[in-house]
């Protein structure tokens, strides 16, 4: 993976961050360390934010900006490791 693109990225942030709360929370119940907010309303709020996020970010290309496919991605008709190895073959 190429993290230093994934960094870069806004939509790694907006899905990684919720993740990494949750987390911390979790780890923090293991000790009985909660917030005063009750913990079934803060897990079903965290449930839904992280549901909404994952599901944009497994649309989302982390190596482009924002979240539209590059010019490039748009002309593929099969997934580009399928075309390398469709060359390859062409070529023996």
């Amino acid at each position: 993976m190429n993290f230093k693109v994934r960094l870069k990225n806004k939509t790694f942030w907006l899905t990684a961050i919720p993740a990494i709360v949750t987390l911390i929370y979790c780890i923090l119940g293991l000790f009985d360390v909660v917030p005063t907010i009750s913990e079934q309303t803060i897990v079903k709020v965290l449930t839904t934010i992280i549901s909404l996020l994952t599901t944009l970010g497994v649309f989302v290309d982390p190596t482009t900006a924002g979240v539209k496919d590059s010019q490039r991605a748009m002309t593929y008709t099969t997934p580009f490791k399928d075309v390398i190895d469709k060359l390859k073959g062409e070529s023996k």
